[in-house]
């Protein structure tokens, strides 16, 4: 089986890691890629968001699988053009991934399966979160507790431009619940919780995310099966009779409150950095069921989810999230591999030969262990053997998880 893998980052390395140990698998391609993907199949310098030139290079390599890793060319219907020439797509429509390319829809679509979620206000009043309503790359969000909070996030959401979304502040833990889908079912995938602020203690502004870690104390396999029965289902049916079914990885952010989880978000496709953590940890046949999510037969898909931990941290530029970093040496990468610890590229580049540098998060060190703890000593420990001018990584990943 051919498949094209569309999208440049962390996460897209991540899946191609994974496809790539696929047995059906015969060639492995991406588009555009990074350094990291090129070690394991063939790049084309073709933009994840060029529909027409994705069409091409799709119909020239006789792709029988496309899987799409971003959310923007999701939103912006690449799917939908792949589709209409009869290519096999993993990723939902552009009509579908409004769930994540429209917090107000999403919202919508909620009320109308009867999904518990965070309540939407109709004055900007603290305490409260505001929401840019379209893409901002998982950095339009602001939780405000007080009034200079607030107006800093008004200012901040202004700037993204667009609408906003005013929500309820809910308070408990957050986890990303996954399910595979074909447009009718759902397969429930493993639980993962990730860190979003870039500093220690959950300080400082949202990023795109600086680690994660799996499984989360409390949710196995059970309970993540029971979520997506009450969250995903739901919403799926009710994107299905409104005339569109979604196809793909579909990803609810859900804060566990005293009353009962509480979906925040949902998006479109696998998250980042948290696929880092979730895809170590899946047996079976990874490429099988996406291909069958694609055609619309899940039914007798089961992904087994093996008992070791993954915890994954984020090595990034000086600046992030406000401004990252392009053209500085990195070093060290094979020293960190050879601990056994997975290093996947998500902001680098080839400049002479020399991998440097080339965006906001730099790279992704992912290590397992029998528990969350040793997989987190063994992150650390390959973290600690990689540099580039400016690195800067969090150091508390994972850290007050002690019993799994």
């Amino acid at each position: 089986m051919k498949v094209l893998l569309v999208g440049s980052g962390g996460r897209e390395h991540a899946l191609a890691w994974k496809l790539s140990q696929a047995p059906g698998l015969e060639e492995l391609h991406a588009a555009p890629g990074n350094p990291g993907i090129a070690g394991l199949g063939r790049c084309h310098p073709v933009r994840a968001e060029d529909g027409e030139g994705l069409l091409g290079l799709a119909g020239s390599l006789e792709a029988d699988l496309v899987v799409v890793g971003p959310e923007a060319p999701l939103v912006g219907g690449v799917a939908d053009e792949l589709r209409h020439l009869g290519v096999a797509v993993f990723g939902p429509s552009a009509e579908a991934a409004r769930i994540e390319g429209s917090k107000s829809f999403a919202k919508e679509v909620m009320r109308a399966a009867g999904v518990p979620c965070a309540e939407t206000l109709s004055v900007a009043r603290v305490p409260c979160v505001i929401k840019a309503d379209g893409l901002a790359a998982g950095k339009g969000v602001y939780v405000c507790r007080d009034q200079q909070q607030l107006d800093a996030a008004l200012r901040a959401a202004a700037a993204l431009g667009g609408a906003i979304v005013i929500e309820e502040l809910l308070e408990g833990e957050e986890i990303s619940v996954f399910a595979l889908c074909d447009g009718a079912r759902a397969s429930a995938l493993p639980a993962v919780q990730d860190f979003k602020r870039v500093d220690e203690g959950d300080t400082g502004p949202n990023t795109g995310g600086m680690g994660s870690y799996s499984p989360v104390p409390g949710y196995g396999a059970e309970e993540a099966e029971e979520l997506v029965d009450t969250i995903h289902r739901p919403v799926l049916e009710q994107l299905a009779s409104s005339g569109a079914p979604f196809i793909g990885v579909l990803f609810a952010g859900v804060m566990l409150t005293p009353d009962g989880p509480r979906v925040l978000e949902f998006n479109c496709r696998f998250g980042d950095p948290e696929t880092q953590s979730l895809l170590p940890r899946l047996d079976g046949d990874f490429l099988g069921a996406l291909v069958r999510a694609a055609r619309g037969n899940l039914s007798d898909v089961s992904l087994e989810t093996a008992d070791a931990a993954a915890v994954t941290v984020v090595l990034a530029a000086g600046r992030y999230p406000a401004a990252g970093d392009v053209g500085s040496p990195i070093d060290g990468i094979a020293e960190a591999e050879a601990t056994g610890a997975l290093v996947f590229h998500a902001g680098t580049a080839l400049q002479d030969d020399r991998l440097v540098t080339s965006g906001g998060r730099i790279l992704n060190v992912t290590a397992t262990g029998p528990t969350v703890a040793d997989a987190r000593e063994r992150a650390y420990e390959a973290c600690e053997l990689i540099s580039f001018q400016g690195m800067r990584y969090r150091r508390d990943i994972a850290a007050a998880v002690t019993h799994v």
